[in-house]
């Protein structure tokens, strides 16, 4: 019989590293980061079972040790740089200059909407999670996703 710290946190270790990979754009780094957050929730492992919402705790305590390192590092700049590292998607040429299109038309929009956008159509978290996570009603959640969704659309449609 499984833990609930191996039925519930431990199986968010892929998404929440490519979460840590998007804002340190390191993979050593994202490494730590992640290793931080797991060692944190392990001794927090009898509060997060009975947390109403522990992928969001998981989520929250992510993004602080994300933030951690770049005040340890002096490199805040870089967590709201979104590049395309991945060289295959730099190679294959349509698709991917649509891509680092989207990414670079997602880095204007404003903070929320970018990070509601990321939260939900990159990561698959819950309105529930994201909202818990940013510390916002669900009602936000929805109309910041629904604005990042239409201009993007507006975006997509004018660049044709």
């Amino acid at each position: 019989m499984k833990s609930f710290f191996e039925a519930h946190i431990w199986p968010l270790k892929s998404k929440l590293y490519r979460m840590a990979y998007l804002w340190v754009k390191d993979r050593e780094a994202a490494n730590d980061v992640l290793q931080q957050v797991f060692e944190k929730a392990w001794t927090k492992r009898n509060d997060l079972q009975t947390m109403e919402n522990p992928t969001g705790w998981m989520v929250r305590a992510l993004k602080n040790e994300s933030m951690q390192h770049f005040r340890g590092s002096r490199k805040m700049e870089a967590i709201t740089d979104l590049e395309l590292e991945d060289e295959e998607i730099q190679e294959s040429e349509p698709q991917g200059e649509r891509l680092k299109m989207v990414f670079r038309f997602l880095d204007k929009l404003p903070e929320k909407q970018k990070e509601v956008f990321q939260l939900r159509e990159v990561e698959g978290l819950t309105y529930e999670e994201i909202a818990d996570y940013l510390e916002i009603s669900v009602d936000q959640v929805k109309v910041n996703l629904h604005r990042a969704r239409k201009s993007l659309k507006e975006y997509l449609i004018a660049k044709k």
